[in-house]
């Protein structure tokens, strides 16, 4: 009578043993290496023009100027310090102050047309070009964002075609 082979009882299947060594990796560090599932990106805008810095200091070497309104992300907050990330991926350092929470976006395609309706057959209401940035009035749903020109003008951009949603 033939005996079925069983699997080698050392070696962990590939998920399970990256399970295993993120487990191992993670303990010591209390869990800070193990995902996150679900963590909210939090966006700001730039109030006035201020100076992106490679630390969070004052007398820290300027990297760049971001302009009013800008959209950048926020990774770290340390002592009155944001670490963000900004529409081109930069990283940096701006003292929080700087960043109020009235939301833009930063329009990334060549040309964005922005509608009047959340539909891709809606009349066009104005269009915008790349860096352009516009006020967010309404966070992304379906695809569209609700947004307003500086001039006043309003429509719907496709989310796809602005960075900061």
């Amino acid at each position: 009578m033939k005996r079925a082979r069983r699997p080698s009882p050392q070696i962990p299947s590939a998920p399970l043993g990256r399970a295993l060594l993120m487990l191992a990796v993670s303990a010591p560090l209390g869990g800070a290496a193990l995902p996150v599932a679900a963590q909210a990106i939090e966006y700001r805008s730039v109030a006035a023009s201020t100076l992106l810095r490679e630390q969070p200091a004052p007398d820290a070497e300027a990297l760049f100027r971001l302009r009013p309104g800008t959209p950048v992300e926020i990774v770290v907050r340390e002592d009155g310090w944001m670490r963000v990330r900004d529409p081109a991926g930069g990283f940096g350092w701006v003292e929080g102050g700087a960043l109020v929470t009235r939301r833009t976006v930063i329009v990334t395609a060549e040309r964005a047309i922005v509608r009047r309706a959340a539909q891709e057959t809606a009349a066009p209401a104005f269009e915008a070009t790349r860096n352009v940035v516009l006020e967010l009035l309404e966070p992304a749903s379906e695809g569209w964002a609700r947004v307003r020109h500086v001039e006043g003008f309003e429509g719907y951009v496709h989310a796809s075609e602005v960075w900061g949603l």
